[in-house]
């Protein structure tokens, strides 16, 4: 059985090497795009450049978090796409790689607080500098990674382990490191949230801002994985494996961090707004003039409420064109509303005034570069394992059931 699914799984290699040659190219496209647009417009580099890291690392990230919570809770659903969520966990280097032009070059175009002159001139700041300073937001953003690339490493190795033994105790090693895997990945993902996005404008805070980014980087998740998981479920190994009813599941669970963004994210503008607090209003008050307000619009109609009536319904559920034309329509609007947390921050010009709404050839160009990288570093890392994990004795009756159908 253990070979046929290697068998299986090798023959996929010719597909999944067109998949990898063709986001290559789109990348390649991309990044020369980017290096042009690095010498003609470098005080806009680092703004799209901050953009695309920031929602292209919700692949790893989001794989992670999900593949923990499999870990932990378990379930045939995170059975059947564990391989897809593990090799987006392979990516996390490459997004380290991608990390160090920000932390070395980018700082001073991003954040004012790394500005000297600035800082010494604004009361709040001066109290913040023990904590938004450029060597602490360094040595920060390594020890993410280093923890996120510890457990990344560890799950994989043992998973690996899993493959090649009959023994249980990769799978308990799995289990017992990703519940408080879970807890730290959190905290961790919530001080990297309002590093690199919340600090672009040091005078606001808000409590509910982590979570809501750790949302959309599972909501990005669940898209980018049912796009995947869809044409390999009609392919041997995965064929029989991973069911209508599996993809169905993952319908339900774009579902629920559809409903989870939205509520986070109407809590934090309810809770501000009634305060009308200036330090936290103003942060709202430039997303809403200028142009801007209909971006916010538009998040509410395309983030929430279309995709909310569709995923709502188990007859729409059913019909997997509909549920992968919705996972491409989210994970575009989350880098919609990344650009709408970003983007205004750099347009302000005094208050809360902002100079309206800009639309940069880079914000696309740069995303696209990064994104074809990434996605075609997926396809190699998704190669290099099984599509099913072997010997997992929560689910030998799945095996011998596939085993049959085969």
């Amino acid at each position: 059985m253990n070979e046929s699914i290697t068998q299986q799984s090798a023959a996929l290699h010719p597909y999944l090497d067109t998949l990898q040659r063709r986001a290559l190219a789109v990348g390649l496209v991309g990044l020369a795009a980017t290096a042009v647009g690095y010498f003609t417009a470098q005080e806009q580099f680092f703004r799209s450049y901050l953009l695309a890291f920031t929602f292209w690392i919700g692949l790893p990230l989001g794989s992670l978090g999900v593949l923990m919570i499999h870990h932990v809770g378990g379930g045939t659903w995170g059975f059947s796409i564990r391989r897809l969520l593990e090799a987006g966990t392979r990516t996390l280097p490459l997004m380290f790689l991608l990390a160090l032009p920000i932390l070395f070059f980018g700082l001073h175009d991003l954040y004012e607080w790394s500005h000297q002159n600035v800082v010494q001139e604004d009361d709040i700041l001066r109290q913040k500098v023990p904590f938004l300073n450029a060597p602490f937001f360094i040595v920060r953003t390594v020890l993410y990674f280093a923890i996120w690339g510890l457990f990344a490493f560890l799950l994989n190795r043992w998973s690996l382990q899993q493959d090649q033994t009959t023994e249980t105790h990769p799978t308990h090693r799995m289990q017992l490191l990703s519940g408080p895997g879970i807890v730290v990945f959190f905290l961790t993902a919530t001080l990297a949230s309002v590093d690199w996005l919340m600090s672009l404008e040091p005078h606001w805070f808000s409590t509910i801002f982590g979570i809501i980014y750790i949302i959309g980087m599972g909501l990005m998740t669940w898209g980018f994985t049912f796009l995947v998981a869809v044409p390999l479920s009609r392919r041997k190994p995965l064929q029989g494996v991973l069911t209508e009813q599996h993809l169905r599941d993952l319908g339900t669970f774009m579902l629920a961090c559809v409903m989870l963004w939205a509520y986070t994210s109407f809590s934090q503008l309810l809770i501000i707004w009634s305060a009308n607090l200036p330090e936290e209003i103003t942060w709202y008050m430039t997303r809403l003039e200028g142009g801007w307000q209909y971006v916010g619009y538009g998040l509410v109609v395309f983030h929430f409420a279309v995709p909310f009536l569709f995923l709502i319904s188990s007859t729409m559920k059913s019909k997997t064109k509909l549920l992968a034309t919705i996972a491409v329509g989210l994970v575009f609007m989350r880098l919609v509303d990344l650009y709408w947390i970003t983007a205004p921050a750099f347009t302000k010009v005094h208050s809360f005034h902002s100079t309206g709404i800009t639309l940069h050839w880079l914000d696309l160009a740069i995303p696209i570069g990064i994104g074809g990288i990434v996605i075609a570093l997926f396809f190699a890392q998704l190669k290099k394992r099984t599509l099913i994990a072997q010997n997992d004795p929560r689910y030998a009756d799945l095996y011998r059931g596939e085993n049959n159908h085969g």
